[in-house]
């Protein structure tokens, strides 16, 4: 029997040649097999620098390419993508599991990757776009000056306990109590470092403020205003934790079920079962570490905040512990995450006073040009319409501020909404 086809669709790319490639900080090593396993390319070595001349002179449209993630991995997937039918990345950890071997050389496993491009067995990775790779490397830039801060203070911290000192209350690091660290009785080799700690903290605070001010202002930016709006209704997660999070997600459509993004995030069980053994353990701590830490740093301030999750976190920790009951509440809040950005609906645990007040921080944190125009009453409204969430607000603020009077919400008197317009169509 005949199988009719669509015209109209795109006939199926079938590469004529299967294209491998190992790379390092230098060289890329290039295996081409042809449709018989028969080695048509190389192996050849070929320097960073005439890379792209080689791949002008030699790939085709009829190829499909292969490499392994690495740090200039998506770089060279840029240049090469044009000139070929593919490009797959390869999840790392997994084709070693596949190719184990004692013989391990770069033009071997290109080789490999090759041939398991032509077997289809590639496990694959998601190529991020352009505008999460970007927003990756400035979250990854400012975890790196955190991690810097944390070394500093740890060691200062160290000076204290080895001489038996009190540090002064609330803010031992603050400039406020420079003078008490320097007129410490200390040997000079000791002086010295505390000194230069002091300073490297005092040059680290404003790095790091200016980071968190570009991620506030890229919350606004047609690829993140909508998804950052849904993001900080849940509790624990202001304006820069929803930054991290949604770059470590990058399209939430990538993730059929809330279970996957747990898997992804690493807050999963891990299970052993084999025979009439079953067996389940801790949490996998596989995927994206920065996803996982903000969930759990979220999840700790909604326990202590929110009365839903600190009823469900003490209910868990008189039953498991409070650290396995912190993980566990990190993850029912990513499965909540995953609802939220994958419905476009309020959460229905959020509390409208508290999500306005988190508005109104995210917006004063903008520049005047982020709100594009709305004062911040207007753009707390806009929000809230949006969310669905607080038609009946029509002032909020903190005890001890004036309160912010809001414009009449765009919401219907029996609190379903208008479906308002997207946000990304009013901030582009």
């Amino acid at each position: 029997m005949m199988t009719l086809t669509d015209p109209d669709l795109p006939a199926p790319f079938r590469p004529q040649r299967f294209i491998g490639m190992d790379i390092d900080k230098r060289t890329v090593v290039v295996v081409g097999l042809d449709s018989k396993q028969k080695v048509v390319i190389g192996p050849v070595r070929i320097n960073l620098d005439r890379f792209e001349r080689w791949c002008l002179d030699n790939l085709k449209s009829s190829d499909a390419v292969v490499m392994e993630a690495s740090v200039n991995t998506w770089h060279l997937y840029d240049l090469i993508l044009p000139l070929v039918g593919s490009v797959t990345v390869a999840h790392p950890l997994m084709v070693r599991l596949i190719t184990a071997a004692r013989v391990k050389t770069d033009k071997e496993d290109a080789y490999k990757l090759a041939r398991l491009l032509q077997a289809e067995m590639i496990p694959e990775v998601w190529v991020p776009p352009t505008h999460v790779r970007e927003l990756r490397a400035l979250v990854a830039h400012r975890n790196r000056l955190i991690r810097q801060r944390t070394q500093a203070r740890n060691r200062l911290q160290a000076v204290l306990h080895r001489h038996n000192l009190v540090p002064p209350k609330a803010v031992p690091f603050g400039a406020c109590h420079r003078e008490w660290w320097l007129e410490l009785k200390l040997e000079v080799c000791e002086k010295l470092r505390v000194r230069q700690d002091l300073t490297l903290l005092d040059t680290l605070g404003p790095l790091i403020t200016e980071v968190e001010s570009e991620l506030v202002q890229l919350s606004q930016s047609t690829e993140w205003a909508e998804s950052a709006t849904y993001l900080v209704q849940l509790p624990g997660i202001g304006i820069v934790s929803a930054m991290i999070i949604l770059s470590a997600i990058g399209d939430i459509k990538r993730f059929e079920a809330a279970e996957k993004l747990v898997g992804y995030a690493g807050l999963g069980a891990s299970v052993h079962s084999s025979g009439q053994t079953h067996q389940s353990g801790g949490i996998t701590k596989e995927g994206r570490r920065e996803l996982r830490t903000v969930l759990v740093e979220a999840a700790w301030a909604a326990a202590e905040h929110h009365p839903y999750w600190k009823a469900r976190f003490d209910k868990l920790a008189g039953r498991i512990g409070k650290k396995k009951a912190i993980v566990a509440i990190a993850r029912k809040l990513l499965v909540s995450v995953w609802h939220v950005l994958t419905k476009w609906e309020a959460d229905r645990q959020a509390e409208p006073e508290k999500v306005a007040l988190k508005l109104v921080i995210w917006s004063r944190k903008l520049k005047p040009q982020g709100r594009h125009g709305l004062s911040t009453a207007e753009f707390v409204r806009s929000r809230l319409d949006r969310l669905g969430l607080g038609a009946e607000l029509q002032e909020v603020g903190w005890p001890s501020t004036p309160k912010l009077r809001l414009p009449p919400s765009g919401l219907r008197d029996n609190g379903s909404s208008t479906t308002p317009s997207p946000l990304v169509a009013a901030v582009s």
